[in-house]
């Protein structure tokens, strides 16, 4: 008899199917609301203090208006530091290159609606290129802290600027479910963050961490970190 070996999380009992840990740049089957929402009311609570470092992230597709938006921007993920501020939007600016992004001066309603139409197409990837410079931020731009939501309690993400926060439940040690709720938006847009490993191989050692350490002091709106000898950093 096949013996089941998914875990209690697999979120297969509501239709929805996240990927593997080593897998979590796959392309996520088509979701509804109602199943992401039941996945992520199963989950555990997740206190801020444990989503401190670096994150990759990924849409879970529930037909959202932002479905495929950000990565087709260049979004690589989210930040989160010890003092529980966060970058929310790092932007991928070249291989090894960072960048966060500040959306607290952009007309919200009208973004929404924009993306909604144009943010899949190559015009949109491109012309968001050369909006970065203008949109970097020069400090974090949300905290995190712990917000009652759906019934539990747990970590959730605020935006300083935009009425916008992200709410936090643990799938188990490397992964988080996340749902954003924008004030007017309709419905949550619902993501998937996994820990990046090379930051977490990079932080293991004093040496990385020192050099870690040293870097945020000097440019703390510019995210620095030393991989394998290699540097993640914005402009």
């Amino acid at each position: 008899m096949r013996r089941n070996r998914e875990g209690p999380h697999s979120g297969r009992r509501c239709g929805l199917i996240l990927p593997p840990i080593g897998h979590a740049g796959l392309p996520l089957p088509q979701a509804s609301q109602e199943a992401a929402f039941a996945f992520f009311d199963g989950l555990e609570p997740v206190l801020p203090e444990r989503l401190v470092g670096l994150w990759r992230g990924h849409t879970v597709p529930t037909q959202h208006r932002l479905d495929g938006v950000l990565e087709n921007l260049g979004w690589y993920g989210k930040r989160f530091n010890a003092d529980l501020s966060a970058d929310p939007l790092l932007f991928q600016t070249g291989p090894q290159r960072l960048a966060p992004l500040d959306p607290g001066g952009l007309p919200l309603r009208l973004v929404l609606q924009l993306v909604a139409h144009f943010g899949r197409t190559r015009m949109a990837r491109n012309g968001f290129t050369h909006l970065q410079r203008a949109l970097r931020a020069r400090g974090p731009v949300a905290s995190l802290k712990s917000l009652h939501y759906r019934g539990k309690t747990s970590a959730a993400m605020v935006y300083d600027r935009q009425p916008i926060t992200d709410h936090f439940r643990r799938i188990d040690d490397h992964r988080l479910m996340a749902v954003m709720e924008i004030q007017g938006g309709g419905g949550g847009y619902f993501f998937l963050l996994a820990r990046d490993p090379d930051a977490v191989r990079a932080w293991s050692g004093q040496g990385s961490m020192r050099r870690m350490s040293l870097c945020s002091r000097m440019e703390p709106w510019n995210l620095r970190l030393i991989v394998n000898s290699q540097r993640y950093c914005g402009f």
